[in-house]
């Protein structure tokens, strides 16, 4: 690990800043894997393509390609889909898969007699305690602090490797962490930090990422790859305000977990005490690809600088949740991308970008 920084950022001042603040650049990685999208890899690609239509307007999009014939191959779907390459960068870096919400860099920011300073935290990416492909994921945030020259710190606690992923948290830039029970407590499944408890996985939050508040949802949404990743349920649109799903039908197998973080969340209290404002995120009906229900979910969007890009699925709901959205985000454009290919990957928009703030 180039460089590595043995002290916790915290303790330097940095903290994580929110994702709905100004940006310098979006990471993303164009996708190669046809086991995330069988069948469907070529389809992804265009896919890429609006996001970056969308998202390079207001800023850099960062793009990492696994060699120069791969860059090739993505700037011709780019080009095709009328994405401004003069607004991306494409980075070489071969990778195992594309969701760098959870591999790529992870950004810390301080100020220092009014100087605003950058860094890296490695959390040392394991495939979601799953896969055993994730060794090149693994090394993207080092060659990300070498491109950049950011200083990168090394996550530990108790002198062992913390694992943490980009999708299984949000924060409001405050002070206050949204995560889940499901995704990083629990004993048996997919654990990322084995012996850990919950005061302990608190305090490597605090000490990595500089917050002082975390805030504890149940569960997921059913066929999350992850094991309940956060950004799939609750999310925070502006430091006192987050949108949570619920699914109304009672049959759905997501009811009763989802009414259950709504039972919770009424406890919530933020880094000041005071009760955030909750507001409502419909669910879609099922997404169902060959006998699997898939993670869809509105939830999943993506804050750039100049818009707020929203997984749509063909759904009487997708309109109703984008005027949510357009709503709390009135200086950004707010669009729908279509997902319902996407999200056979058991991910979509905000599972794929990574934000590097200003």
């Amino acid at each position: 690990m180039p460089d590595a920084q043995p002290q916790p950022p915290a303790s330097l001042g940095f903290a994580m800043p929110a994702e709905f603040e100004p940006h310098q650049a979006t990471w993303l990685a164009f996708p190669h894997n046809p086991t995330d999208w069988p069948d469907k890899l070529d389809t992804i690609r265009w896919v890429y393509g609006e996001m970056v239509r969308k998202i390079a307007p207001g800023e850099t999009v960062r793009m990492l390609v696994n060699s120069k014939a791969h860059q090739a191959l993505a700037q011709r779907y780019l080009e095709r889909a009328g994405a401004p390459l003069d607004r991306v960068e494409f980075v070489i870096h071969p990778t195992n898969r594309g969701w760098t919400r959870d591999s790529g860099p992870v950004f810390v920011r301080r100020s220092v007699d009014g100087v605003a300073e950058t860094a890296i935290v490695h959390f040392h990416f394991n495939a979601w305690a799953k896969y055993d492909d994730w060794e090149k994921d693994r090394k993207v945030p080092e060659t990300a602090a070498l491109r950049l020259k950011k200083r990168l710190f090394d996550a530990r606690v108790n002198g062992r490797e913390f694992v943490l992923e980009g999708g299984g948290i949000d924060v409001n830039g405050r002070g206050t962490l949204l995560t889940t029970e499901e995704c990083y407590l629990d004993p048996e499944v997919q654990v990322r930090n084995p012996g850990l408890s919950r005061s302990e996985f608190e305090a490597a939050l605090r000490a990595n990422l500089g917050v002082t508040n975390v805030l504890w949802l149940g569960g997921g949404v059913v066929g999350d790859d992850t094991h309940g990743h956060v950004d799939d349920i609750c999310r925070f649109v502006n430091p006192t305000t987050m949108v949570l799903i619920r699914e109304d039908d009672p049959a759905d197998i997501n009811y009763r977990p989802l009414a259950e973080n709504w039972e919770r969340i009424g406890d919530f209290r933020l880094e000041d005490g005071s009760k955030p404002d909750v507001i409502r995120l419909p669910m879609p009906r099922p997404v169902v690809y060959d006998g699997m229900r898939l993670p869809a979910s509105y939830a999943n969007f993506y804050i750039s600088n100049g818009s707020v890009i929203v997984p749509t699925f063909n759904d009487p709901s997708d309109r109703v949740a984008l005027g949510i959205l357009a709503e709390l985000f009135p200086g950004r454009l707010v669009t729908g991308i279509h997902a319902v290919d996407l999200v056979l990957g058991q991910g979509t928009l905000h599972c794929l970008s990574q934000q590097q703030p200003a």
